[in-house]
């Protein structure tokens, strides 16, 4: 039995039985998620930035946004719950937020600087009663400059950061605004502050464009329309979420009427789908999907001849055509053209001649074949279709004489896993780990991963990559104030990046997904998030 097969059988096995019925009521849009479980709720969801889109943005805001209104431009950052901000220029690690006016969290309690200031505590006070490791890992890596909350008068906040650092309010998107209301009030009747965080996450408070009205572990979540919104009320009257991580078990569903709509359908299934009237959209997205590195001591992947000779090993147009033309090839984080490309001097392109000529250079051929692990997961956020697409670079490897072999597991203990480097048990010791991730923001793009100083338990930098130029030029691009002075400085670092390879890049998303027709007013923005106050039921 194949690894696709043998994954698909255990995904089907811990699938929720969805109810045939009746058609659901005018208004309301039923969502086949990929991930396996439903999102946090308590204000900073896990299942990656699959969690964010589902139960982030939908039921909380953060200060600043991502305008999600256009599928023909990049989105921007646009304000959220601040109207404005800028830095001190007396005092560049300190930030002034104007805050929105006449905010109510769902509970009806206001929205104010006070409630900033619990919210940053929450994640980075430990002597806060209401902090919450749980919530450290999925915010705090996000925002790894950010060390309090001032309040200065009940709708201004001062945000400090430990060293200049420009990227805060790119940053401050992943920051939700729970309630500290409807968190007291849980807390007063559970004995400690994990128990009122759970029961929290059971009815919670925002001030997002929904509220939730029911939660069933691993098998959906219902949200209704708030009509108190302070901003753009949504058209849809009720979005109900469900866990499907398979991607033929989420196709069947849209196609027997239990969901409206699948994200990542099965590629091999988008003809029949088509034949069915269902409608299939994609747009460019800064989204990468990669294998990542290891640099530690030992690892094949530390030297730069082998990390570029897997660059040219493969052959993405096959990897396109596997799955349906959803993909775009990637030549780096960006594309050319793009404010932070640089022109780099390595082409990432397909070369096995060269490739092979790399990995002999490097000591490896027929005599001593590289091999190669690396930890992936059967399905998740923005994980495209990881077992077809892992399998595709199995068998395309070989032909330049790399073993891979895979470690798979669920994607919330991949994404665990990724934050504790691959020097730690977990990684099992792999020396390549296959998450994908959204690079609209120039320090999830490159600076988390890339900093000597992002190396776990910090961020995202789980190869331990450490180099000084490095660490120099991102310093340069974080204490740059200017955007455009910014942006050259970051180009330079995205070259450099490429130049020595310190990724494997495979795929660009374009994030397929599949509807019903009745779905209207649907927006794909270029982003991985969507705006669901848009679409609605005809």
């Amino acid at each position: 039995m194949s690894l696709r097969r043998a994954i698909f059988a255990a995904c089907l096995a811990s699938l929720p039985l969805l109810a045939a019925g009746p058609a659901a009521a005018q208004g309301t849009i039923r969502i086949g998620m990929t991930a396996a479980d439903i999102p946090l709720t308590h204000g900073q969801p896990d299942q990656g930035f699959e969690g964010n889109r589902f139960t982030g943005v939908p039921l909380y805001d953060a200060l600043t946004a991502w305008d999600l209104s256009s599928a023909d431009k990049p989105s921007v950052i646009i304000p959220g719950l601040a109207t404005e901000w800028a830095v001190d220029e007396a005092d560049k690690t300190r930030w002034v937020f104007r805050l929105r006016p006449g905010v109510t969290f769902h509970d009806g309690s206001p929205f104010n600087a006070d409630a900033v200031v619990w919210n940053v505590r929450k994640v980075l006070d430990r002597e806060a009663p209401h902090y919450d490791p749980r919530q450290v890992g999925l915010t705090a890596t996000r925002m790894p400059a950010l060390r309090r909350a001032e309040k200065i008068d009940d709708l201004t906040v001062a945000l400090i950061t430990s060293e200049p650092d420009s990227l805060l309010p790119i940053n401050l998107t992943n920051l939700f605004m729970a309630s500290p209301t409807q968190w007291e009030k849980h807390r007063a009747a559970t004995p400690n502050a994990e128990a009122a965080w759970n029961a929290f996450a059971a009815s919670p408070a925002g001030t997002g464009p929904f509220r939730l009205t029911r939660f069933v572990a691993r098998e959906r979540v219902e949200m209704v329309r708030n009509e108190n919104y302070w901003g753009e009320k949504a058209k849809a009257e009720r979005i109900v979420l469900l866990p499907i991580p398979e991607a033929n078990a989420r196709t069947a569903a849209l196609l027997s009427g239990q969901v409206d709509w699948i994200e990542a359908p099965a590629p091999d299934s988008v003809p029949q789908l088509r034949a069915r009237n269902m409608v299939i959209t994609q747009n460019l997205q800064p989204h990468v999907w990669p294998w990542q590195p290891c640099f530690v001591q030992g690892s094949p992947l530390a030297d730069v001849r082998v990390r570029r000779a897997l660059n040219l090993a493969i052959d993405r147009e096959g990897m396109k055509q596997l799955l349906g033309g959803f993909m775009a090839a990637p030549v780096g984080t960006v594309a050319p053209g793009h404010p932070w490309w640089g022109n780099p001097s390595f082409q990432i392109r397909t070369d096995k001649a060269e490739a092979r000529r790399l990995l002999a250079e490097a000591g490896y051929g027929p005599s001593r074949p590289l091999t190669l692990k690396v930890q992936i997961s059967a399905s998740g956020s923005g994980q495209m279709q990881p077992l077809p697409m892992n399998e595709f670079l199995q068998q395309d490897l070989k032909e330049v004489g790399v073993n891979v072999e895979f470690d798979v597991v669920d994607w919330n203990t991949l994404f665990t896993n990724w934050r504790q480097g691959c020097s730690a048990p977990s990684a099992r010791g792999a020396h390549a780990i296959n998450v994908s991730f959204a690079a609209m923001d120039p320090f999830f793009a490159m600076v988390r991963f890339w900093d000597s100083r992002m190396a776990p338990p910090t961020s995202n930098n789980w190869g331990f990559f450490n180099d000084p130029k490095f660490d120099q030029m991102i310093r340069e691009a974080r204490n740059t104030f200017d955007p455009a002075a910014r942006d050259a400085a970051l180009a330079r670092l995205h070259a450099a990046g490429v130049d020595e390879a310190l990724f494997i890049w495979i795929a660009h998303d374009v994030s397929p997904r599949a509807m019903t027709p009745r779905i209207r007013g649907y927006v794909q923005p270029q982003s991985w998030f969507v705006d669901l106050r848009l679409p609605y039921v005809q």
